[in-house]
Order: structure tokens, then C-alpha cells, then sequence
């Protein structure tokens, strides 16, 4: 290395290490830690390492510790290495990057009138059934309602119908009349032996007939408006897919359907909203996803595993390389309602094959594809950030030094040092609530209630964090994508193996 960069480097290593010892880590004078070969600390007591701060201060994080760190030599860098790794390295670009795209499509959105197409080609709408009961009625009727003047085919595909005799019931009891619906058409399809989501979803391409095709939960229902706002995307020739927007459905039905409605908030449709501006959609949701169908036969349709959404997006963003001119829009105004877990042991399972498949799609069945001349520069940089690091690394980074923390510290320094951290994330949290509401919300006073719950948003979100690394850990040692519950085991047993 350049001698200056070693210096850099040697500098900044002493700082971490001295910041431990000026919040109050008292190890002796007979301690050393060894950083490498050649290279040692000694670990003196405060009024030594710690220049400018009072030796006489109790051996735990205060505030007055902080104020008098602040007006030390480096006091600011110090204290900004508390929190470098996660809000400077990471959360402050990416949230930039989303803030500009938002400032972006609200200045266009105030400027430009609302664009008129009479683009209107049939849409076929694959909805994915299992076990949704009655309520994959309310899906139907929604679709249905919609104001599109053009043809929608319905398709239901019930998964394992000999296995689900209600929502059996519920589609051969829908009550739906071609008089009431004339360009409308329901076809549902049952297939009796359950094969999976991937599988209900081919077995719905194969029997469609448009050229749009909508992929749907059954379990969710959709503003009436949805269909045309979705389509109208499709008029240019280099749109090959489209992301919806979710919102949840049951949002006050307990605490933790409150704090997912906060994530899908600001998560979904302001994070998309910024991240389409710079075609740098991350993933399409697969409870609600647009598709061209030429694309979907090009590509071979779903493929066998779990996580097919984000599985299906990134190959679609493996042709992006090569051809510059393909973009996935994000549609604000085409709103899907889905119902969140409504117990955090809900929630937990459901994050525990959310994360874990995503260190099987990025790190195994995609590694290949994962480079700039598959992806393009600006989505090979995007994934490579949100999606390698933030997915698969800063969970075990976060849990990492939280351990460290509570090892290290005294008792009442940790409790300090989280004080500290979570004000910050609250205040971040707070500021993107706001920004989501004021820019993007089509609902803001209904929005604006959820603001009390934010109080808990930062603790749930670092308890999901740490909850990641394990899931990824259960990926890694157990393989848990073949054993996920979206199809039966001798299906996933017979894919290709990564």
C-alpha cells in the first residue's frame, strides 16, 4: 500500500479504538490487541488516549461525555464512526439516490398533464390460489370493477384443489355475470394435485390470451384503476414489465400489520417511486407484477424455486446490459391491497424464507449473471449495494457490533450508545415517513395515523435486521429453499441444483 493510505488507515483504526476508550471501556494498562502483523494498541485508561476529556468522568456514556468528546480533536469524527458503517456507508446514499428520484417524479407529475393513450390490448390475469377461501372473491370482483375499456381475461388457478375444498367453493360460487362484464372473461383453472406457485403460474400462461399478463395473489384485491394505469406502460416497445404498488390491507389490525404497513410505506411506493426514476427497480412483487408476454415465452416463464418474483426480475434485468433502452417502470397508481402476518412469530416465519432465498438467488443461482455487462453498470452497482451488502452482509455487520457493544461496554454505556442510535434511525425514520406522505401518498390522512407507531418502527426493523442473519445462516447450512412451503418437496427436489 501507498504510505499515506497506510497512514489513513492506521489513523482511523486508532480513532475506532480510541472512541471505545473515551465512552468509557476501562481494560487495564497491561492489555494489548493486536490488529495484524507488526501492529499493536496499547489500551491505556482515558486520561491517556482520550486528550481533552476529564479523567475524573464515571466510566459510562452521558451525555455530558458526548458534549465534552464533540469538542475534542476529531470529537466529530469520533462520534460519526458510531454510526458510519450503517447511515453513512450505506443508508445516506441509497435514500439520496430514492429522495432525487422522488423530487424527479413529483416536479414531473406537477408539470406534465396526465398522458391519454388508446393503447388497449387484452390483459390476461393469472391469480395464483391455495387457501384464500372466500376472500379470492373479493379478488375477482375487483378485477372485475375495473375501469379499463379493453378485454381482461380472469384466470384463477387453484393450486391442490382436491386439498381446498373452500376455495373450491368460492370460485365455482362467484357470481359472475357476462351481461354485467361484457368484456370480461373468467376461466378459472383447477388443477387437482398441488405443483406449487411457479406451477400454477405457467399453467396460466399457457392457457392465456393476452398480450399483457398480470401475475396476482388471490388474497389481494385492487383500486379500480389499477388495470389502466399498469397498461399504459406497455405502449413502449422497451417495457418488458411493470411493478404495482401493495399496500396492506389490515394495517390496525395488530401492531405488526401497523409497522409492515410503515415498511411497504416507504419501502414499496417511495423507495420504487425514486429507484424507477434511474431504472433501478429492484424487485416485482410477485402478489402483483405486469408483465409483456413475449418476454415471459422468451425467458421460459416462472422457474421451479422459491422467491420467484425476484428470481424472474433479475433475469429479466440480465438482458439490460445488452440492451440499454429495457426499463421496468414503477406504477404509483396501480394499488394492490394485501393482508400482512398478524403476529411477529407471522412475520418472523415469513421473513425467514423471504432472506434466506435471497442469499440462494444472489449468491448461488445468480452469481453469474450479477456483472456489469449482463445487468449494465447502474443495476450491477444497484444490486451489487442493496442487494449483496445490505441483504446478505450489513445484517451480520449490525448484529456483529451490537454483540460487541453489549460484550464491551458497561451496562450503562450500551443502554446509552442505543439511546443514541435509536434517536437517530427515529429522526430517519420520521423524515422519510414525512417525505412519503407529503411527496407520494395517494391516502395521507390515513397515513398520517400510523405516524404513533413509528415510535417502535426503528426497534422492529433492528430486530428484523438481526433476524436476517439468521435466516441467511438457516439458507446456508440448511438449504431452506428446498424446503419452503410455496410448493410440495418433490417439486423442489426435481430443479436444477445450485
Amino acid at each position: 500500500m501507498e504510505p499515506a493510505l497506510v497512514s489513513s488507515l492506521d489513523r482511523i483504526v486508532d480513532l475506532s479504538v480510541g472512541l471505545f476508550l473515551d465512552l468509557g471501556l476501562d481494560l487495564g494498562l497491561n492489555h494489548r490487541i493486536h490488529l495484524g502483523l507488526n501492529h499493536g494498541l496499547d489500551l491505556a485508561p482515558i486520561a491517556t488516549l482520550g486528550p481533552g476529556l476529564d479523567p475524573s468522568l464515571d466510566p459510562s456514556l452521558n451525555f455530558s461525555a458526548l458534549n465534552q468528546l464533540l469538542h475534542t480533536e476529531n470529537g466529530v469524527l469520533r462520534i460519526a464512526l458510531l454510526l458510519f458503517p450503517f447511515a453513512l456507508l450505506v443508508e445516506l446514499p441509497l435514500t439520496l439516490v430514492m429522495l432525487l428520484g422522488v423530487l424527479r417524479w413529483k416536479v414531473r407529475e406537477l408539470s406534465l398533464p396526465p398522458k391519454q393513450s388508446p393503447y388497449r390490448p387484452r390483459v390476461s390475469c393469472l391469480i395464483t390460489c391455495y387457501a384464500e377461501g372466500a376472500a379470492v372473491q373479493r379478488c375477482l370482483l375487483s378485477l372485475c370493477e375495473q375501469t379499463y375499456p379493453g378485454e381482461i381475461e380472469l384466470i384463477p388457478v387453484l393450486d391442490g384443489a382436491a386439498a381446498n375444498p373452500h376455495t373450491l367453493a368460492a370460485l365455482r360460487g362467484f357470481p359472475f355475470n357476462p351481461e354485467i362484464y361484457p368484456k370480461r372473461r373468467f376461466r378459472p383453472l383447477l388443477k387437482w394435485q398441488r405443483g406449487g406457485r411457479v406451477s400454477s403460474l405457467n399453467a396460466g400462461l399457457s392457457m392465456s390470451t393476452g398480450s399483457i399478463i398480470l401475475a396476482l395473489d388471490g388474497d389481494t384485491s385492487f383500486d379500480n384503476t389499477m388495470v389502466t394505469a399498469v397498461v399504459r406502460h406497455f405502449e413502449d416497445p422497451d417495457v418488458p414489465a411493470v411493478a404495482g404498488c401493495l399496500r396492506v390491507r389490515n394495517s390496525w389490525e395488530t401492531l405488526a400489520t401497523a409497522i409492515q404497513a410503515i415498511e411497504y410505506l416507504i419501502s414499496i411506493q417511495m423507495a420504487k417511486i425514486g429507484l424507477a426514476e434511474w431504472n433501478l427497480v429492484n424487485n416485482i412483487s410477485g402478489a402483483f407484477g405486469a408483465f409483456r408476454r413475449s418476454i415471459l415465452v422468451q425467458i421460459g416463464g416462472w422457474d421451479t424455486h422459491s422467491a420467484e418474483d425476484l428470481d424472474l426480475t433479475l433475469r429479466i434485468k440480465s438482458y439490460f446490459g445488452r440492451h440499454r433502452r429495457l426499463r421496468i417502470p414503477f406504477e404509483p397508481r396501480a394499488i394492490g391491497h394485501t393482508d400482512g402476518p398478524t403476529s411477529f412469530r407471522g412475520l418472523l416465519k415469513q421473513r425467514l424464507r423471504w432472506d434466506g432465498d435471497l442469499l440462494f438467488l444472489y449468491g448461488f443461482k445468480h452469481s453469474a449473471s450479477i456483472s456489469p455487462h449482463q445487468m449494465g453498470w447502474p443495476n450491477f452497482i444497484m444490486t451489487v449495494v442493496s442487494g449483496l451488502f445490505v441483504q446478505l452482509v450489513l445484517p451480520f455487520m449490525i448484529l456483529g457490533s451490537s454483540a460487541a457493544i453489549l460484550l464491551l461496554l458497561p451496562w450503562r454505556a450500551a443502554l446509552a450508545l442505543a439511546a443514541l442510535v435509536y434517536a437517530v434511525y427515529l429522526l430517519w425514520v420520521l423524515l422519510n415517513f414525512l417525505a412519503m406522505v407529503l411527496l407520494v401518498s395517494d391516502r395521507p390522512l390515513q397515513d398520517l395515523r400510523l405516524l404513533p407507531v413509528l415510535v417502535v418502527f426503528p426497534l422492529t426493523m433492528f430486530g428484523l435486521r438481526c433476524w436476517s442473519a439468521v435466516a441467511i445462516l438457516n439458507e446456508l447450512l440448511r438449504r431452506s429453499h428446498e424446503d419452503s412451503a410455496m410448493a410440495p418437496w418433490w417439486v423442489l427436489k426435481r430443479a436444477n441444483r445450485f
